[in-house]
C-alpha cells in the first residue's frame, strides 16, 4: 500500500497520494487536487489580471495532461502535428485547460504548471469532483470573457467532466466554443466496461473529427466565414461527464 508522503519544493510542500506508471514504464507521483491550491489561483488570477494574451484568428483549447510540460506528452504532441498539420502557428494560439485551471500553453513552464501530477479520472470522491467543475467554469469563464476579442473562433477538444466545464461557462458568458469530438462520435466509442468509458482523445475516431473538424475552420477561415462547423455546434446542452 503506497503511503502519503510531502514532497518539498518551491511554494507549499505537495502530497503524494499515489504513484502509477506511464505507458512506458515510467513512475509518476500524483499529488493532492491542484485546484484547491493558492499557487494555481495565484497564477491563474496573474493570467487574467496582467497577462497580455496575442491576437490570433482560432483560440484552441486542449486539456492539460499528467505529463509536464503539457507540449510534451504523448497525446500533446500528437495534438500539435494534427494541428499544424492544418492551420498555420501564426493563426491559431493553444490555451490548456483541466485541473491546472485555464493557461496559455506558452506559460507552461511557469510555476506552478510544471510542478504537479494529479488525475482527476481516478478520482471517486464526488465532492472534489464537484469542486472541480465549480471552480474551472469560474476560470474558463474568466479567460473567455478576457479574451472575448482576441480570437475570432474558438474550438475545444474535450471529454468527460473538462467538457462539461467548457459547456456550463460557454452557457454562462454567451462565447461562442465549438466543442469536438462530436457527440454522436463520443456515444459511439462509450465503453461501460472501460475505467475511462469516454475513451482517451488519442483515439483514433476523435483525432480524425478533430483533423476534420480544423480543416473545416480553416476553410471558413480563409474564405472569411465566421459561422459555426458543421455537425459541431457553438454552443451545447449538458455533457457526458
Amino acid at each position: 500500500m503506497q503511503e502519503d508522503r510531502l514532497v518539498p519544493g518551491a511554494g507549499a510542500p505537495r502530497r503524494v497520494v499515489e504513484v502509477v506508471q506511464d505507458r512506458h514504464g515510467a513512475k509518476i507521483e500524483i499529488f493532492d487536487p491542484p485546484f484547491y491550491q493558492k499557487e494555481f489561483e495565484d497564477a491563474y488570477r496573474f493570467i487574467i489580471d496582467d497577462y497580455r494574451v496575442a491576437q490570433k484568428e482560432i483560440g484552441l483549447f486542449l486539456p492539460c495532461a499528467v505529463r509536464k510540460p503539457y507540449s510534451q506528452s504523448p497525446s500533446h504532441q500528437l495534438f500539435r502535428r494534427i494541428i499544424d498539420g492544418v492551420l498555420d502557428p501564426e493563426e491559431y494560439h493553444i490555451v490548456i485547460f483541466g485541473t491546472c485551471g485555464t493557461v496559455p500553453a506558452e506559460l507552461e513552464c511557469m510555476y506552478p504548471y510544471q510542478n504537479y501530477h494529479y488525475m482527476l479520472g481516478k478520482t471517486t470522491d464526488g465532492r472534489v469532483r464537484q469542486d472541480f467543475h465549480r471552480i474551472e467554469v469560474y476560470r474558463l469563464k474568466g479567460y473567455l470573457e478576457k479574451t472575448r476579442d482576441t480570437y475570432r473562433h474558438r474550438l475545444a477538444y474535450c471529454i468527460g467532466p473538462f467538457r462539461k466545464a467548457m459547456v456550463e461557462a460557454v452557457e454562462e458568458t454567451g462565447i461562442a466554443v465549438d466543442l469536438l469530438p462530436s457527440d454522436p462520435m463520443i456515444e459511439r466509442l462509450y465503453d461501460i466496461d472501460c475505467p475511462f468509458p469516454e475513451g482517451s482523445l488519442s483515439m483514433q475516431g476523435y483525432i480524425d473529427e478533430f483533423r476534420e473538424g480544423l480543416e473545416r475552420m480553416a476553410g471558413k477561415l480563409h474564405a472569411g466565414g465566421t459561422t459555426a462547423l458543421e455537425g459541431c455546434p457553438e454552443r451545447r446542452g449538458p455533457a457526458r461527464a
